[in-house]
């Protein structure tokens, strides 16, 4: 039920409705009677005002408005004339039960037009209770003049406040907040008729402290030229503390259906307020595009160039800090840009379907920006990471391999330089001059032991050379100091052979002269020469540092090993043979009584040398077995974490392969509504998200191996580099799908696409989908648009072909399926409908003012009208004009205004 004063605080709390409780209705009723007299006669006056306003559309008035309504006559011509309605025929006679009868049929036709009376009766009103006829007449106001206002989704007493202060929002000195404060110093009801009527007010002449003169000026003018008759008198008005909001509420109503027309004109700013909102939005995600995609590919920029950097660095620490260094920004820096770069693309498609929903022209990017750009430069950006590894990896494996040459070239130029020491002093003496026959022999036979020993140092000496060769074709950092190191050990080889030349000559000349040469030490010098360098070359290799790879190399060097060591007791017999001979030397020389001088004459190699180095090789063998089982262990190691990483890999490899396939069927077989189908996806997303640790674990096993120095795994295909790429491009499908489903709701609430259409879309989608991929040739698309009832010639569907396929790649997606069907059946904004807005605006002129686009639109949608619109230059130009046809005509036309 409807009590016209409850509705008023109904209306003043911020609803719309105007229905209340009834037991609040009659408290609030209660209190209504003992409302100031001032305000019981605003409402007399101004509500008989109201009334003879219809009436008189009728030939007819009422004076006293709770006695000329009594018979209930004018109260039903009154209801006729403002509804347009027939109420049913009165009764004429002059009894109290026909005047009843009269009233009732009146109260009766309110309360058809969903009106509950309450506390107002036939009786009442038939014997003039007039505060009970102003509530009936209040009611009726608000129900004929008042409920039906709407004003941007607001209804009555809200809907003609939000009316009121959008047109008196221009105007210094007005503030409408209510319906009775607010109106009296009287500048709000002149600034309503200036607003729609300029040429009737001068509107700067007025004064906030003179209400009367304001007022009086208004109701004149209103009742002069408007045709809204006097319904207040200003005097009582301004001689009030609050005047009567009803009363305010009716006279303004007058105003506001007398002003009516202009509605067409808010219609027209709203629609152009929607469009340009959609612009303005659209503008932003553009530039937030721009930015996004700028600041990525900066990044690729900055970062391209470091990783093609292949400054070779000196030494094995350096490089592994440059590796850790890498695997820092694979860990840290580039995850982040791969989350950017899939952001990229979901707001690039957003962006393209918003545009594609507000019929304007798809978005392209600046020159350089493209997703296919970006797309390009992440792929030289993995290029140049990839490449970067690999030559991280070369560069430890070359600076190991010259680590280890470096060592086995020092090595062997210590031995070598160790052996030549003296040899020199050796050669050039001239000690054969004063010698015997006997010494000079024993010269002659030391000489060619030498002989026998410097060619035997001639393949070390080759060796050298090669290692010192090979450190120079591999960079080696320090190969000036090898080089000279070789360089001497060469020119001291050269010389040494010039020497033993010169001195054999020189033995030979005198050897004639000498005879009776020791056989014994003759034959244990030349026993002992080859054994001794055997010995040591034993040392050597026994020394000899060794870089193997996996467990089969280290085998093989246990094998070489075990075989070595096999022939120790035949080098044993050897050594012994030799001794025995030194022995049988000290035998004959004792049984003969021969006194020796010295040591054997043919070589420098003693039985005690021999011996000790026959020591140093027994206790060399064990520590090769200790070194190459530490090997072998490590290689263990190494396999099992081969091992470990290859268990790993050969689950996660096939489980991001499933999963790849699991979304491609999901973003075919989409099942249920698409709220479900999102948040069935969000938690398939979470659920791969939730497996992240076994990459991070895998990760970390990867590591491991490269810290390792490990370069192949023969357990597994799968790299890490691999996996790595399998994982983001898992993460970025599900988001893209996540993305499509968007962008499908998105459409559908855009275009009012119900759920059953949405399903009958895409059920009939995937029977053309003939292979399942998402998306159909152009015969399949064909097929697909006769079976939902297209009649297509070849010129309509290449038409069609034109919008779902602008790329020309042969290929129709579900996206743009929905997007062409929703087009052909929703009503879109134009630019014809916006230029017919702007001319609404613009009173049917071919150009607008900014005066006229600050006054009918929000602030900053006019500046920014403003500061879009080229001058007009028709033939009705004047100063000021601006082109609104243009402007509309480039909304649809063009992304960058």
């Amino acid at each position: 039920m409807v009590d016209y004063h409850s509705s008023n605080n109904q209306a003043s709390s911020g609803g719309p409705a105007v229905y209340m409780d009834p037991r609040e209705q009659e408290n609030d009723w209660d209190r209504d009677l003992l409302l100031d007299p001032a305000w019981e006669k605003q409402q007399r006056k101004t509500f008989t005002a109201w009334c003879n306003s219809h009436l008189r559309k009728a030939g007819t008035q009422i004076e006293n408005i709770e006695e000329d309504f009594r018979d209930g006559l004018k109260l039903m011509l009154l209801l006729e004339v403002i509804s347009g309605e027939r109420l049913p025929k009165p009764e004429r006679g002059k009894m109290r039960v026909h005047k009843i009868n009269n009233v009732n049929k009146a109260l009766d036709y309110i309360a058809s037009k969903g009106v509950k009376l309450v506390s107002i009766g036939a009786e009442e009103i038939v014997d003039g209770n007039a505060k009970m006829t102003l509530g009936m007449i209040w009611t009726i106001i608000l129900r004929f003049a008042i409920q039906d206002i709407s004003v941007e989704e607001t209804s009555a007493k809200e809907g003609l406040l939000l009316w009121c202060q959008r047109k008196t929002a221009p105007y210094k000195n007005v503030n409408v907040q209510n319906f009775h404060i607010s109106w009296k110093d009287g500048l709000a009801f002149n600034a309503l008729i200036h607003r729609h009527r300029p040429e009737l007010i001068d509107y700067d002449k007025l004064r906030k402290d003179d209400p009367l003169t304001n007022l009086n000026n208004a109701f004149e003018v209103a009742e002069k030229y408007l045709d809204i008759p006097k319904m207040m008198d200003a005097e009582d008005i301004v001689g009030t503390l609050r005047p009567d909001e009803k009363a305010i509420m009716t006279y303004v109503s007058c105003f506001y259906h007398a002003f009516s027309g202009a509605q067409k004109a808010e219609t027209a700013a709203n629609r152009i307020c929607k469009v340009l909102a959609v612009n303005q939005e659209n503008e932003h995600l553009m530039e937030d595009y721009e930015k996004l995609a700028s600041d990525l590919l900066e990044w690729i920029r900055r970062t391209i160039p470091w990783l093609e950097n292949r400054a070779p660095e000196k030494t094995m620490a350096e490089m592994q800090q440059k590796l850790e260094d890498f695997r820092g920004y694979r860990r840290v820096h580039k995850p982040p840009k791969v989350q950017e770069k899939c952001q990229l693309e979901i707001n690039f498609n957003t962006l393209q379907t918003k545009l594609r929903l507000s019929n304007r022209p798809a978005f392209m990017p600046s020159e350089g920006r493209m997703v296919s750009d970006i797309n390009g430069s992440w792929h030289n950006l993995e290029g140049a990471e990839k490449g970067y590894e690999e030559w991280m990896l070369n560069e430890i494996r070359r600076l190991e391999r010259l680590d280890h040459l470096a060592e086995k070239f020092r090595q062997k130029a210590t031995i070598h330089e160790s052996w030549t020491d003296g040899k020199e002093a050796m050669l050039t003496q001239k000690d054969y001059e004063t010698a015997s026959l006997s010494e000079v022999k024993a010269l002659l036979r030391k000489h060619e032991a030498f002989e026998s020993d410097l060619a035997a140092h001639q393949d070390r000496v080759e060796q050298i050379a090669a290692i010192a060769q090979e450190l120079n074709e591999l960079d080696y950092y320090d190969s000036p100091s090898v080089n000279a190191r070789c360089q001497k050990i060469c020119e001291q080889w050269d010389a040494l052979g010039s020497l033993t030349q010169s001195r054999r000559e020189s033995l030979e000349r005198t050897e004639k002269q000498l005879e009776s040469i020791d056989e014994l030490y003759l034959e244990y010098a030349k026993r002992a020469a080859p054994f001794n360098n055997w010995m040591e070359g034993a040392m050597e290799d026994l020394q000899d540092m060794f870089i193997v790879h996996n467990i089969e190399e280290i085998q093989g060097l246990i094998t070489a090993h075990e075989q070595f060591k096999s022939t120790l007791p035949e080098a044993n017999k050897e050594r012994e043979a030799i001794q025995a001979i030194q022995a049988e030397v000290q035998k004959i020389a004792q049984y003969n009584g021969i006194k020796l001088s010295g040591g054997n004459p043919y070589t420098t190699i003693t039985p005690k040398s021999i011996d000790d180095k026959w020591h140093k090789v027994e206790q060399l063998v064990p520590q090769r077995d200790r070194a190459l089982q530490e090997e072998l262990a490590k290689q263990q190691s190494n396999d099992h974490l081969r091992r470990k990483f290859a268990t790993q890999a050969n689950i996660v490899g096939p489980w991001i392969q499933t999963k790849m396939e699991e979304i491609g069927r999901i973003s075919i077989e989409m099942n249920g509504t698409l709220e479900d189908q999102l948040v069935n996806l969000r938690e398939y997303e979470q659920s791969i998200i939730e497996y992240k640790p076994n990459i991070d674990q895998l990760e970390g096993d990867h590591q491991l191996i490269q810290e390792a120095l490990i370069f192949d795994n023969k357990y597994t295909a799968y790299t890490m580099e691999h996996l790595r790429v399998g994982w983001e491009q898992l993460l970025t499908t599900i988001a893209r799908t996540i993305n499509e489903i968007e962008n499908q709701i998105l459409t559908r609430d855009a275009k009012g696409i119900s759920q059953e259409q949405l399903h009958e879309y895409r059920t009939s989608f995937n029977h053309f989908d003939k292979k399942r991929t998402g998306q159909m040739d152009m015969d399949n698309y064909r097929a697909l648009l006769v079976a939902t009832g297209n009649s297509l010639g070849d010129a309509e569907f290449a038409r069609i072909m034109g919008i779902v396929d602008p790329n020309n790649s042969g290929a129709v997606t579900f996206q743009a399926f929905i997007d062409f069907m929703s087009r052909e059946t929703t009503d879109t904004d134009t630019a014809d409908q916006v230029i017919a807005s702007f001319k609404i605006l613009a009173a049917d002129k071919n150009f607008i003012t900014a005066e006229e686009l600050r006054r009918e639109l929000p602030p900053d949608q006019a500046e920014y009208c403003i500061a879009r619109m080229a001058p007009y230059s028709g033939p009705d130009a004047k100063p000021g004009a601006l082109d609104y046809m243009s402007f509309s005509t480039a909304l649809y036309g063009e992304s960058d205004l």
